[in-house]
């Protein structure tokens, strides 16, 4: 049976995790509610590119989650900080709403020092993705994916996310991206750190085999896969073993 008596964390996907395209799953607001009561700390951690922090807050606090701002990690946030501290110029393929956490990153669309890929989803074109291919291979910028999430549920069916994106322009300059979100270590160490805690007290719960469960387990953050979002049967034969899959996130303390 699932324990959560060594846990003193714990870290949650957002889309197909605590919601979906049609709100949130049943029961996921209690469960956040019931964890903050009984004093253990939650966090948010996300792949989400199409919104900034303070706009996945306010979402989250539409649908009765409990949710504060510094509480949420995302690649965007992750981006901003890195080219920030660095004072780098960057050509960004990332959605409008993640502007808010890349604000004060200049922009270059000729001589950056990184590209920026997020997920654009239908606003992609070969004319984008070909400008970032010369941008990285004749003018050396250097590439920066917005996590490595392969696919996401969409209310019509599966969507490719930024995964493909990066994998192409890796394959095509024979560059290696830096990742900023899920599955990187990093991007995991970093949630770590703020937290104080060590990995053997936090456990991270979502619905991509990958991006979450492998990705936290490289960091020794035990993982919980849900059934839910983009969750599909296959996920277990993928060689990655999480510390437990429940039907949802709502079984979560029922177990």
């Amino acid at each position: 049976m699932l324990r959560l008596d060594d846990v003193d964390a714990v870290l949650f996907d957002l889309d197909g995790t605590l919601y979906t395209p049609s709100g949130p799953v049943p029961g996921a607001v209690e469960v956040v509610r019931t964890l903050k009561a009984r004093g253990r700390a939650v966090r948010f951690v996300t792949n989400t590119t199409s919104r900034s922090r303070a706009t996945l807050a306010e979402r989250l606090r539409g649908m009765g989650f409990p949710a504060e701002v510094h509480e949420i990690y995302s690649p965007p946030w992750a981006a901003g900080a890195f080219l920030r501290a660095r004072g780098a110029r960057a050509y960004l393929l990332v959605p409008p709403g993640a502007g808010e956490d890349l604000a004060g990153v200049p922009t270059d669309e000729e001589h950056p020092d990184y590209v920026v890929i997020g997920d654009l989803g239908e606003a992609w074109t070969f004319e984008r993705l070909n400008h970032a291919f010369r941008l990285i291979l004749e003018r050396g910028a250097r590439l920066i994916g917005l996590g490595r999430t392969r696919y996401w549920q969409a209310a019509d069916g599966l969507r490719l996310d930024v995964g493909p994106f990066v994998a192409a322009l890796e394959e095509a300059t024979g560059q290696r991206a830096l990742i900023l979100g899920k599955p990187d270590p990093a991007f995991f160490e970093t949630v770590l750190r703020d937290l104080g805690l060590p990995a053997d007290r936090v456990v991270m719960v979502g619905d991509d085999i990958a991006a979450d469960i492998a990705g936290a387990q490289q960091v020794g953050i035990r993982g919980v896969l849900v059934q839910t979002g983009k969750f599909r049967p296959a996920d277990l034969e993928r060689g990655v073993r999480p510390w437990a899959v429940l039907p949802s996130v709502a079984e979560l303390l029922e177990q």
